[in-house]
């Protein structure tokens, strides 16, 4: 393990309450059980059953809830079924976990959560992305510390190694469960990890992860104070005014329409979404409505840009 982990955690003293997201994979259980060795002793473990996987998925649960009794810990369980979603999956689950997080946490009084993505999920991340056409706020990826609405998501691993998580793990014999579709090759993310991120190693060393993972950090930190930099009201609120986001360089136009656009929780939001509502903007428009994915419509009118 690095050292770099402990700057993240500075800021979280030992004796206060946490929220801890566990799945019974070896990143999380390596995760819980490293904080505990570090006098986080008022953790809860939180689970989400996403119903993708059956059987499988409920011994997941029943292991973490063994786990979370054998520690002495609280457990909070909840479950979804993702398959009626209109979202991707991997959209669809991360909105459900984000959703049940926030909700364990208000109920609980505590919304700070430790996650257990690490340096290597931040560069599947970063090339995930990169293939799928994103920007500079999606390549981005993930910080160490980050905010949905009220919940503050810490993740002290994203300095840390796959294989120094697992020398970890069995260095202290933790036991997990393995998640048989990290194995299969038909998920997108899946083949990024096993078959292109090795091939792009082959053909460029063993220095190419690094150096991903620290574009994407740097991208990061890059894109948390752009975020920064686009006004609230012109990305909040029932409708958008157009005269403020048209005063804004491009790109703050684009984040405040995502971020306009995600706060109505619309599913698979992407470039071609934004850019369609930022040609609203054009005043020589002659029809001011922008027809958008699973029937939802944006128009134009009076100043304003709004959702039907």
């Amino acid at each position: 393990m690095t050292g770099h982990d402990l700057t993240c955690l500075a800021a979280f003293p030992p004796n206060r309450r946490y929220l801890i997201g566990v799945s019974g994979g070896r990143d999380s259980v390596m995760l819980l059980h490293w904080l505990l060795a570090r006098g986080y002793k008022k953790l809860i473990v939180c689970h989400l059953d996403h119903g993708l996987r059956g059987r499988a998925s409920r011994a997941d649960a029943q292991f973490v809830r063994r786990l979370a009794e054998q520690l002495r810990l609280p457990f909070e369980l909840g479950s979804v079924d993702l398959r009626a979603s209109e979202a991707s999956v991997e959209a669809a689950g991360r909105a459900a976990r984000l959703e049940f997080f926030t909700k364990v946490g208000s109920r609980r009084r505590c919304l700070t959560i430790f996650l257990g993505h690490h340096a290597d999920d931040q560069v599947e991340t970063f090339l995930f992305r990169l293939f799928r056409g994103a920007g500079r706020r999606g390549l981005g990826g993930m910080q160490e510390i980050s905010h949905v609405d009220a919940l503050k998501i810490v993740r002290p691993l994203l300095g840390v190694w796959r294989s120094e998580i697992d020398a970890y793990v069995a260095r202290h014999r933790l036991k997990y469960r393995e998640d048989a579709s990290n194995a299969e090759l038909t998920a997108r993310r899946n083949r990024v990890r096993h078959e292109i991120v090795p091939e792009l190693e082959k053909r460029f060393g063993r220095n190419l992860r690094r150096n991903l993972w620290r574009a994407a950090s740097i991208l990061a930190e890059e894109d948390a104070l752009l975020e920064r930099l686009v006004p609230n009201e012109c990305a909040e609120g029932e409708n958008l005014p157009v005269h403020a986001l048209r005063a804004l360089p491009r790109p703050l136009q684009r984040r405040a329409i995502l971020r306009w656009l995600r706060a109505h929780q619309l599913p698979d939001i992407g470039y071609q979404a934004v850019e369609a509502v930022r040609r609203l903007l054009d005043s020589q428009l002659r029809v001011a409505k922008v027809n958008l994915p699973n029937d939802h419509h944006v128009r134009r009118r009076a100043g304003l840009i709004f959702l039907e």
